[in-house]
């Protein structure tokens, strides 16, 4: 990592917003920090995602969707977004989703939110 990313990580306010052994074994959540509804995501191999909750393509909720490794599909069109860019994977979205950072601490989740909306 270089310096100015380890910088930017530090500067980044992390918020704990849940234990780990509250979201689903597999699967999303909605949550809302600092007034923003986000997509906390457990994935098969234990990883925890932050996204923003809301579909760039329509108005929903992206936690109600379907999880498929590491894509959570829209389940009101079937964009399905990628958890780590945030980029959409197909049609009809064609606009990214804002990812936030996550940090595991014990059994904290923390999320640093990201400036994009």
């Amino acid at each position: 990592m270089s310096e100015q990313q380890t910088e930017q990580q530090t500067d980044q306010r992390f918020v704990r917003v849940c234990r780990v052994d509250e979201l689903p074994a597999v699967g999303a959540a909605a949550a809302e920090i600092e007034g923003r509804r986000v997509a906390l995501v457990h994935t098969a191999d234990g990883a925890v995602h932050c996204v923003d909750d809301t579909c760039s393509h329509a108005n929903v909720s992206l936690a109600e969707g379907e999880l498929d490794g590491c894509t959570l599909e829209c389940w009101l069109h079937g964009s399905r977004f990628d958890l780590r860019t945030g980029t959409p994977t197909g049609p009809p979205a064609i606009t990214p989703i804002a990812v936030h950072t996550v940090r595991i601490e014990g059994d904290d989740v923390h999320v640093a939110l990201s400036e994009e909306s």
